[in-house]
């Protein structure tokens, strides 16, 4: 016997509306070329592997909800494991809409054992007006692994005459090498985050904001980025600490911030997703 949604309280039938998405996965060496092990989907969360590219592999994330919002929850859980080669990006901008009560959340937590490589590079995160999201990104690296990591949040559309007036977005990142916390960080932006990010304090009439993580960084690393400074669009701040190289960007305008962001990857050395060239 079916039960009568009439007799639901109004928060009983928010959450059986919400949308749940999981992947988890692993990658190991089959002959030397960088293979999948175990993968678990639920949810509307999907991952795709296009071809092999030589030894390594690339994942790309869909999310079939076409979005998050209030009360949504998504988790990613990636191991890569030792000598592995794994570069993943998603589908297309990830979208947040409007909220008048939860958040949506968002849990990323991602591994890499000795001696391999490990790259997060997905596509933008656009929040729209009255968004709220909480983020958590958890990195755990093998002393000897290798990390790049970028990431881009766009308060409104721009090209739709948007902003983002109101809303909330919190974002936790702890990152872990050798089992040692090498870097920890908590943003939050609520309330007029389009008044905040107008001050010149805080984003000088910003609309986009990125960072780019690589592990490991140094003096000479840091050298080469710098070498594309003067030809961004927007701002772009570069430094190493604790082993890894960060830059920081901010910019009046979502597309701008892309192409510095593309800039000082390439400087970098980093093979950059077929999704983010076209």
């Amino acid at each position: 016997m079916q039960a009568d949604n009439t007799t639901l309280s109004p928060s009983a039938i928010f959450a059986a509306n919400r949308a749940r998405g999981a992947v988890t996965f692993d990658v190991h060496l089959v002959e030397g070329k960088t293979r999948r092990r175990q993968l678990h989907e639920s949810g509307s969360l999907r991952v795709r592997f296009p071809s092999p590219e030589d030894d390594g592999l690339c994942a790309m994330f869909v999310n079939t909800a076409g979005g998050a919002a209030g009360g949504d929850r998504f988790d990613i859980d990636i191991a890569a494991g030792e000598g592995t080669r794994l570069t993943m990006s998603t589908a297309a901008a990830e979208k947040i809409y409007r909220s008048h009560g939860p958040a949506a959340e968002i849990n990323i937590a991602l591994k890499a054992a000795a001696g391999a490589h490990l790259s997060w590079l997905p596509q933008e995160t656009i929040l729209f007006d009255q968004a709220r999201t909480i983020r958590h990104i958890d990195i755990d690296l093998a002393e000897s692994a290798t990390f790049l990591a970028c990431e881009i949040v766009v308060f409104g559309r721009a090209a739709m005459g948007e902003a983002m007036r109101n809303g909330s977005f919190v974002d936790r990142w702890r990152v872990r090498r050798g089992g040692r916390l090498v870097f920890a960080e908590n943003v939050r932006l609520d309330g007029d985050i389009a008044a905040k990010l107008a001050r010149p304090a805080i984003g000088h009439g910003a609309v986009a904001i990125g960072t780019a993580l690589i592990v490991p960084g140094d003096a000479a690393l840091i050298e080469r980025l710098r070498e594309v400074t003067d030809s961004v669009g927007g701002e772009v701040g570069i430094s190493c600490w604790n082993g890894f190289a960060m830059a920081r960007f901010c910019a009046q305008d979502a597309a701008r911030l892309r192409a510095d962001m593309m800039a000082v990857l390439g400087r970098s050395g980093a093979m950059l997703p077929r999704m983010w060239l076209n």
